[in-house]
C-alpha cells in the first residue's frame, strides 16, 4: 500500500513519517473500519443512504445538491478554518486575503450562508471561513454539513482548523494552544453521544504531524508562547468546567483546585466547548485536522475572564496568525489562481 501524504511541509525529518489519514496508517488506527477517501483524495461518506436521496439538502447551510453547482462553488477549497463567531471568521477571512495576496482583499466579502439565518460563511480563494456557534452541538451540526459539502465538491485532501478561545491551565494568558487530543467531561479521550439510545464512544484524537506542523511554524519574535497539549471540550460553561461563580455550585475550591489539577496531569493545557466532537468527527471522516486556541485566562488562579476588550481582540488574532502561518506555508510554491 502506497503513502498518499499531501505533506505540507516536507523539510523536517523530525515530524512523524505520516499523516493519520494516510493509507498506510489508517488500517493500523482503525482496525476493521472502511477508509474514508477515495483514490483522488477526496472524501468517500460511508452512508449508503445518502445514494438514494434524488437532492441532499445542506439545510443549515442553505445549500443543496440540486440548486448548486457545488464542485464549481467549492472545488479549490483546500482549508476550512472554522470559529464561534460571524464575527471572528469575517476577520479571519479577511486576514486570509491579504496574507495570501488573494483578490478578495479588496472586495466585499460575502456570507455564502447569509439566508440560512444560522452560521456565516466566507470564501476567499481556497479557504472557507465558517462560524460554529457555542458548544457541540452548534458546532457538529455545521461541521458535518461541511464535511458533506467537501464531498459533493469533490475538494481533494481537505484540512480542517478551530481556531478559537479557551481558558488555559498553568500556561499565561494569551498564550496559543496547539490541540493534541480532546478530552471529555469525564475524562476520557472520547466523544461520547448518544445514538437510537445507546451511547457510542467516538475517538477523540488530533493529528499527530499536523500538530507537530504547527507548532513547527512558531517563531521566535512571537510576543507569545504556543504550546502542544490536550484540551478538554466541555458541556458546559460554568459547572461543567468546574467554576465556583456559575448560579450553581456544590463543590468547594478544594474540589476545583484537584479536578484542574488531575487535567493538567492528564495533559491538558486548555479548556473550551467543542474539542472532543470536533477532533472525533474530522478523525472518523478522515480529514486532517488542528484545532489553535488562544488562553484568556490560567484557570488554576480564576475562573473570570479580567481581560480589558481591546487586550481580548489583540489576543483572539493569534490563532488567525498561527493557523494563516500554516495555510501560507502550503501555498508558498503553489500558484493560486
Amino acid at each position: 500500500m502506497k503513502c498518499d501524504c499531501d505533506f505540507v511541509i516536507r523539510d523536517n525529518p523530525r515530524l512523524f513519517a505520516h499523516y493519520d489519514n494516510c493509507r498506510l496508517m489508517w488500517n493500523e488506527l482503525n482496525p476493521g473500519k472502511e477508509y474514508p477517501r477515495n483514490n483522488d483524495g477526496t472524501i468517500k461518506l460511508l452512508n449508503k443512504h445518502l445514494l438514494e436521496l434524488n437532492v441532499d439538502i445542506l439545510y443549515h447551510l442553505g445549500l443543496d445538491t440540486q440548486n448548486y453547482d457545488l464542485p464549481a462553488m467549492f472545488g479549490d477549497v483546500k482549508f476550512v478554518c472554522m470559529g464561534g463567531t460571524k464575527y471572528r471568521m469575517r476577520d479571519f477571512a479577511q486576514y486570509i486575503a491579504e496574507l495570501l495576496d488573494l483578490p478578495e482583499k479588496n472586495k466585499k466579502l460575502v456570507n455564502l450562508t447569509k439566508h440560512s439565518q444560522r452560521y456565516a460563511m466566507y470564501k476567499v480563494g481556497p479557504v472557507l471561513s465558517v462560524s460554529h456557534g457555542i458548544g457541540v452541538p452548534s458546532m457538529t451540526t455545521v461541521l458535518q454539513e461541511v464535511i458533506k459539502l467537501l464531498a459533493y465538491a469533490k475538494v481533494k485532501d481537505p484540512i480542517i482548523f478551530r481556531i478559537g478561545t479557551s481558558g488555559g491551565l498553568d500556561i499565561p494568558p494569551g498564550s496559543v494552544v496547539v490541540s493534541s487530543f480532546g478530552l471529555n467531561g469525564n475524562l476520557g479521550k472520547t466523544y461520547d453521544i448518544p445514538v437510537l439510545g445507546k451511547t457510542r464512544q467516538l475517538p477523540s484524537i488530533l493529528d499527530s504531524r499536523v500538530c507537530q506542523e504547527v507548532h513547527s511554524l512558531s517563531a521566535d519574535n512571537d510576543d507569545f508562547n504556543t504550546y502542544i497539549g490536550g484540551t478538554m471540550g466541555a458541556d458546559d460553561f460554568y459547572i461543567g468546567q468546574g467554576r465556583l461563580d456559575g448560579p450553581f455550585c456544590d463543590y468547594t475550591q478544594a474540589d476545583k483546585m484537584a479536578f484542574l489539577n488531575t487535567l493538567k496531569d492528564l495533559g491538558v493545557r486548555n479548556i473550551e466547548m467543542e474539542a472532543n466532537a470536533f477532533a472525533a468527527y474530522t478523525r472518523a471522516a478522515g480529514i486532517r485536522a488542528g484545532i489553535i486556541c488562544v488562553t484568556f485566562l490560567n484557570r488554576l488562579l480564576g475562573d473570570q475572564v479580567t481581560p480589558n476588550k481591546t487586550t481580548l481582540n489583540e489576543w483572539q488574532k493569534r490563532p488567525m496568525i498561527v493557523a494563516g502561518r500554516y495555510i501560507a506555508k502550503y501555498f508558498e510554491d503553489i500558484k493560486i489562481e
